[in-house]
């Protein structure tokens, strides 16, 4: 059986800077990314020295995926998205986090790949609403 996250467990601050808190799954810690060009979230499982999906023992990749598809429907509902783009690239941070994306045809990078296109552009006004929306959805108390 898997073992619950260590109180030890340390978010990168590259992670934690990306945008705010939306609170924690099972596994996963889930944050929502401050960018207004995408409806995006990142889930970092709450276990140290994760570099790869791999890494997680078999139990925990099993809740990895069931996270990854509750928060994909979840945005998927809120943002109205057409497509969905899930990465685990770790080139930049290499503490194991997953990204959910939003994509709609004509968005700042479409048909291509999001990351490495453009400047992200803050939500300003619009961040708490959407921190609120996605909370809402995933179930996460405020």
């Amino acid at each position: 059986m898997s073992m619950p996250p260590r109180a030890t467990f340390a978010l990168d601050p590259r992670l934690a800077a990306d945008g705010p808190a939306l609170g924690d799954l099972k596994l996963c810690h889930v944050r929502l990314v401050d960018d207004a060009r995408f409806f995006w979230l990142v889930l970092v499982p709450r276990r140290d020295n994760l570099v790869e999906i791999i890494d997680l023992p078999a139990e925990d990749r099993a809740v990895l995926m069931e996270e990854i598809a509750a928060a994909s429907a979840a945005l998927k509902a809120v943002s109205g998205c057409a497509k969905l783009n899930v990465a685990a690239l770790g080139n930049m941070v290499s503490q194991l986090h997953v990204h959910i994306v939003g994509r709609t045809p004509g968005d700042a990078a479409w048909p291509g790949p999001m990351f490495g296109v453009g400047t992200r552009e803050p939500l300003g006004d619009a961040l708490e609403t959407r921190v609120a929306q996605m909370r809402g959805a995933l179930g996460l108390a405020s």
